[in-house]
């Protein structure tokens, strides 16, 4: 099997072994199976934040298939809410939102596996799955058993964690999350979201309006999986948004986006550098082009290759530090390749 079969950019090799999970215990005896035997180790759920090369992957290939969402709820606590790694992230969202769980509507339309979020700490639309992760169930690769990490443990911060720190070592096995009750949706933290919503930033709308607002938005944008539309071939943003220390920011023209952070940095936007450094939408030459609707997301417009996908990531991540001292930094795992 190819991997570009099992990957929302549609690139990537053979696989040498490719093993299903369907299940919690099926999936810790995959891998312990191949951390034994010496053999490289791949996981793969949704296959959304993956460019694998063309040549392909020397190893085991574990799909992560679990499923299921277990729940206790009142109404002092909220529900905390157990999902299995292999969840549909997207479905998750919809099903908090029909059942009156607060916190992760602004998040919808993200594709990928629930066992994927903390890893990335995927956010968007002014939430992150840390808001309301309280703990997540893994298999320690090292210590070979089953661990617990208390959301105060995973070391979250922007599109980090502690996994994301240490790949080699955790297998998610499912997460919990801890979820208000109501109808509304947590405070809006977005002001693009907010303007659509007709609320200002920090005011509340029903968590239903919200879902469906961010599916509009990402959808106008190339955001949400199509696959008769080219612009969702990719694997989401290609490219986070800087954090920049002072002098840097302050270099930047003074129409540049600025978001102070608590830690002194400062975030910007990577897609208006890529945008202002001549990198327009559509940009590219054959099957490899920026989406015609976002000029973060890097596309395959049918028949590129991963080499074709990284040459142009290559060509933009330079550009941008060319014109603004700036290094963007993918946001995609590379497997078998570099940029």
């Amino acid at each position: 099997m190819d991997l570009a079969e099992l990957t929302t950019l549609r690139v990537g090799g053979p696989a040498a072994e490719v093993v299903d999970a369907t299940d919690a215990g099926e999936l810790v005896a995959a891998v312990r199976e191949a951390d034994e035997a010496g053999r490289p180790l791949l996981l793969v759920a949704g296959g959304s934040n993956l460019v694998v090369a063309d040549d392909g992957f020397d190893g085991r290939v574990v799909l992560v298939r679990s499923r299921g969402i277990t729940v206790s709820a009142d109404a002092c606590s909220g529900a905390s809410v157990t999902v299995a790694a292999g969840e549909p992230w997207d479905a998750f969202v919809r099903t908090a939102v029909e059942r009156g769980w607060v916190g992760v509507e602004a998040l919808a339309g993200i594709p990928g596996s629930v066992g994927a979020t903390p890893i990335q700490n995927v956010g968007a639309y002014g939430q992150e799955v840390a808001d309301t992760i309280a703990s997540v169930r893994t298999w320690d690769r090292r210590e070979s058993r089953i661990r617990t990490l208390a959301a105060a443990d995973c070391g979250f911060a922007y599109r980090h964690s502690r996994f994301k720190a240490d790949p080699r070592r955790f297998v998610v096995l499912d997460v919990t999350f801890q979820l208000p009750l109501g109808d509304l949706g947590a405070p809006v933290g977005y002001a693009e979201l907010a303007r659509s919503l007709h609320v200002q930033v920090g005011d509340r709308a029903p968590a239903a309006d919200v879902r469906e607002a961010v599916l509009r938005l990402r959808a106008g944008k190339g955001m949400v999986l199509d696959e008769s539309d080219h612009d969702t071939w990719s694997a989401g943003s290609f490219f986070t948004n800087p954090l920049l220390g002072p002098e840097v920011a302050a270099s930047l023209p003074a129409d540049a986006p600025r978001f102070d952070q608590p830690d002194g940095t400062v975030k910007t936007s990577a897609a208006w550098l890529i945008d202002r450094a001549g990198f327009g939408r559509g940009h590219g030459e054959g099957a490899a082009r920026l989406s015609t609707k976002h000029t973060l997301a890097l596309t395959n417009r049918g028949g590129a290759t991963a080499a074709d996908l990284l040459a142009l990531a290559r060509e933009v991540r330079d550009g941008v530090r060319q014109q603004f001292g700036v290094d963007l930094q993918p946001e995609p795992v590379l497997v078998g390749c570099r940029l």
